[in-house]
């Protein structure tokens, strides 16, 4: 099946999962590699490109960052500013509605991040502009899918277009320009509705933009 991921796409896609449950988009906790790759970082400017319900948001706010949250969707903002508002976080968090195939930000951050957004745009081409905002001496973080024959998916199958390797990614980012801190491909497991157990087949790349 093919997808287009525009703005119709996403509006249904976070209108049908925005019940704040466990399990549901709206309802998950910050993804787990977030906080094992930026811990150690000096909080700065922060952007999260297509934010989702925000959770990975949240937490940069909460950990000291100024964060710029953009996503396509006002179903996913609206989820991700009343999740913001009952967690107490801290007011260092601006949302934007934005189609992040033809917006910019006009500037660039200490951190640019993304975790499963899919643009309607190629892939690789998405993470291509993304790492483009991130200012030198800065961190760039891609947290996709892994889309393999037998991949297990969380509720669905990632489609081929939405999924990408490590290699494909790092083969893109000049080694003159970035330093590759992690690239790699993991299995992990996901609470999903009911409770059940969701394997989900990850990429994550983190480089550090040399100049």
């Amino acid at each position: 099946m093919t997808h287009g991921f525009d703005k119709d796409f996403w509006e249904r896609h976070w209108t049908q999962g925005q019940d704040g449950g466990t399990g549901s988009m709206g309802g998950n906790p910050p993804n787990p590699y977030l906080a094992r790759e930026i811990s150690g970082l000096t909080p700065g400017t922060a952007l999260d490109a297509g934010c989702g319900g925000g959770a990975e948001a949240i937490w940069l706010a909460s950990h000291g960052w100024h964060v710029t949250a953009a996503d396509i969707s006002s179903a996913a903002l609206a989820r991700a500013a009343e999740r913001a508002a009952a967690s107490g976080a801290p007011e260092r968090l601006q949302w934007v509605e934005e189609d992040l195939s033809v917006w910019s930000p006009g500037a660039q951050f200490d951190l640019v991040m993304t975790h499963y957004a899919h643009p309607a745009m190629p892939q690789l081409e998405f993470y291509d502009r993304i790492a483009g905002w991130v200012t030198p001496g800065g961190t760039l973080l891609i947290v996709g899918h892994l889309h393999t024959p037998d991949s297990p998916g969380h509720g669905h199958h990632p489609p081929a277009e939405a999924s990408v390797t490590s290699a494909a990614i790092t083969a893109r980012l000049d080694d003159m320009e970035w330093e590759i801190v992690t690239a790699e491909e993991r299995l992990r497991t996901l609470t999903g509705h009911g409770g059940r157990a969701a394997p989900l087949q990850d990429v994550v790349v983190r480089a550090t933009r040399r100049r």
